[in-house]
């Protein structure tokens, strides 16, 4: 790439640090109502369905967001799009504060979801800034910044017990417009926007960058980040809620529980970029499902009570995940949604280098609208059908789905089109040339 002849290393780090830090703060303004949620549905007596609906809504926002703002970012650069998308954001939490009913919740809620859409953003600005040998690696780095889901499941819950909910949102808001400012002031164009202005190049059109999207395989892999990424966040907001539900604990320490599962769910996604530059993003795409299909096994199966008939009488006794074991099966859930988060994205700049922000964006807009629409899912499921488990049981049907049609639609496939791919050591999404067709 001729746009980084005379980029340094410090130049590369420093933007990729500043942007992970960044998009850390933006997820977990995303993620704010998994915990003030809580203490909203108390105040308003809502139903499990309407508090999975406004944890939700937030997600909305930021998965629709991302499609138009992945198309910005590639025709006017990721540094002013992230900058005026963090100043807005900060406004709408701040508004959030002042509101009592719950149809005002949820248009404000809308607005707090625009920080969701800074992945789109950040992907495509960060990508610019390095080869396709090492992007992988630097793209697992920056979606480190998931960890906001933790930070706020971990922090929030005692600023609320100190503050209140409405000065949690206020907070939160200053913290954004701060980061905003300190964005601009340490950030410069990236390499490719830099580039393109200096030559007069014209911006290419919306029309052009949503070409790519014609592809089947943009659609695979945004059918893949539905769970990965989707899942992931429908639990960090659920699993509060459900610690409270199941195993009947103070919102604290149902926050901090909660926010083991979302830690490994982010910090590992450095380590699924390094292995998806490594060994390939479709190799770690099958440890992620077959690892998480295992674990959605044994948090599928209900607290259940047995009674056998027995030769001296019945024989009673239960099957029940404890808190311990349930615990550590979502630690290494999240670890294995983090691999393949990493995996999924890893593919984008190397087919689609001149498309990152559109393909991006459609990919962490399928993604996102996991994050809304599996909440509420969960919270129709627990009023419907009445067990707890309803929602791994969902989450075991998505993942089983998954592996299934990548297994066939991807292994059988390339090999069909094309057979010398059967003896290759290194695997498609690390070829070059291939053809437009490709699946």
């Amino acid at each position: 790439m001729h746009e980084l002849d005379g980029v340094t290393s410090g130049q590369q780090t420093k933007s990729l640090a500043v942007s992970t830090i960044a998009f850390t703060i933006c997820f977990a303004v995303w993620t704010i109502f998994s915990i003030i949620g809580i203490k909203i549905k108390q105040n308003l007596g809502l139903t499990d369905t309407e508090f999975g609906l406004l944890v939700a809504t937030p997600i909305l926002t930021g998965s629709l967001s991302r499609i138009f703002l992945g198309i910005w970012t590639d025709q006017f650069g990721g540094r002013i799009v992230y900058f005026v998308l963090m100043l807005a954001t900060s406004v709408s939490v701040y508004l959030l504060s002042m509101v009592s009913t719950y149809p005002m919740y949820l248009l404000a809620a809308l607005g707090v979801g625009l920080a969701g859409g800074s992945f789109a953003v950040g992907i495509a600005y960060v990508s610019r800034w390095y080869d396709a040998g090492h992007q992988g690696t630097a793209l697992g780095i920056f979606g480190m910044g998931n960890v906001g889901a933790a930070v706020t499941n971990f922090g929030a819950p005692f600023l609320l017990i100190a503050y209140g909910w409405e000065n949690v949102a206020k907070i939160y808001a200053v913290v954004l417009f701060v980061m905003a400012i300190i964005f601009w002031l340490t950030t410069q164009e990236d390499p490719f926007t830099k580039a393109r202005k200096e030559k007069g190049e014209k911006v290419r059109p919306a029309v052009m960058q949503l070409e790519p999207l014609k592809h089947l395989r943009v659609w695979r892999f945004a059918a893949y980040y539905f769970f990965v990424f989707g899942a992931y966040v429908a639990l960090a907001l659920w699993l509060p809620r459900y610690y409270m539900g199941v195993y009947d604990l103070e919102i604290a320490t149902a926050g901090m529980l909660a926010a083991c599962y979302a830690l490994p769910g982010s910090i590992f996604r450095a380590l699924g970029g390094w292995m998806s530059d490594k060994i390939g993003a479709r190799r770690v795409m099958y440890v992620t499902f077959l690892g998480c299909l295992t674990i959605l096994f044994f948090l599928s199966y209900p607290s259940t009570e047995y009674s056998i008939h027995g030769i001296n009488g019945p024989i009673n006794f239960s099957l029940e995940i404890g808190i311990v074991p349930f615990v550590i099966l979502t630690v290494f859930l999240g670890f294995f949604m983090s691999l393949g988060k990493a995996a999924v994205y890893k593919h984008i700049p190397v087919y689609y280098p001149d498309h990152v922000g559109a393909v991006g964006g459609l990919v962490g807009m399928i993604g996102g609208l996991g994050g809304f629409i599996l909440p509420v899912c969960f919270g129709f499921m627990n009023d419907v059908i009445g067990v707890w488990t309803s929602c791994f049981m969902l989450l075991f049907v998505i993942v089983g789905i998954s592996v299934i049609w990548m297994h066939i639609s991807i292994v059988l496939s390339d090999r069909k089109q094309h057979p010398e791919l059967k003896a290759a050591k290194s695997l498609p999404e690390m070829m070059h040339g291939l053809d437009e067709n490709y699946p």
